[in-house]
């Protein structure tokens, strides 16, 4: 079972209150950049995996979708969703993602945006969403860039007087635990090759592969974000099930 950090009082509070949470999908920096992977989403039966507070669930509502199932480990985060969404076209369930079961053909798009690190056995879960898909259905999500998530060091170090992001053991996949908002949060690293060729084997032909850094217009806004140059922070895929 997935660790459920988001129930933890001091986690799910320090969550709460970070942009993306505050200000939903306008709030998250690498936002402008997901949508245009998006296919139309008029018509189109989807499953938001790792859903949060149902952010992507509404706008994908708004934007004409039939119906769109969000799924999350996080009573607090369903909950919340729940509590926040009005359109009848949006269900949301509590549901494990290492041991997801969803029907086959069901659905005509997968989404996620950052759950998918937490996620042990990633091979398993892109055959679930594949066979869950129809065929020509798109899926599209996001995850913590595995360069982001091998540091296992303090974040910056200066070498030569420059500040560095510094990578360790890149190449030892594996549980990686961390202190983000609360001790011991357990992410699962992974090699970007080992997540585009999960996505192959499963039967995914991949079609865009970014990764994401902030746009001259977001560096004009927030100069603090130069240090997202050091290193890529989020990794985008999109890929469409054959």
């Amino acid at each position: 079972m997935a660790q459920n950090i988001y129930d933890q009082p001091a986690f799910f509070e320090g969550y709460s209150n970070l942009p993306r949470s505050v200000h939903g999908l306008a709030g998250a920096a690498e936002w402008e950049a997901v949508r245009a992977l998006l296919p139309e989403l008029a018509g189109k039966r989807i499953v938001d995996l790792g859903c949060g507070f149902g952010w992507f669930a509404r706008h994908a509502a708004e934007a004409g979708a039939e119906s769109v199932l969000g799924l999350d480990l996080s009573e607090n985060m369903i909950a919340r969703a729940r509590a926040e969404t009005a359109s009848p076209a949006v269900r949301y369930e509590i549901a494990d993602l290492d041991r997801l079961d969803l029907p086959a053909g069901a659905f005509d798009f997968a989404y996620s945006s950052l759950a998918f690190h937490y996620i042990a056995d990633f091979g398993r879960l892109v055959r679930t969403v594949h066979a869950a898909l129809v065929p020509g259905s798109s899926f599209v999500f996001t995850i913590e860039h595995p360069l982001y998530m091998a540091p296992s060091r303090p974040d910056w170090v200066e070498v030569d007087g420059r500040t560095v992001w510094p990578v360790d053991g890149y190449l030892v996949e594996g549980p990686r635990t961390t202190d983000w908002l609360a001790k011991g949060v357990v992410k699962h690293h992974r090699t970007l090759g080992t997540t585009l060729n999960a996505l192959i084997a499963a039967g995914f032909s991949i079609r865009h592969v970014e990764e994401w850094r902030p746009s001259e217009a977001q560096l004009a806004a927030h100069p603090e974000w130069q240090v997202e140059l050091n290193r890529p922070m989020f990794l985008l895929i999109a890929c469409e099930r054959s």
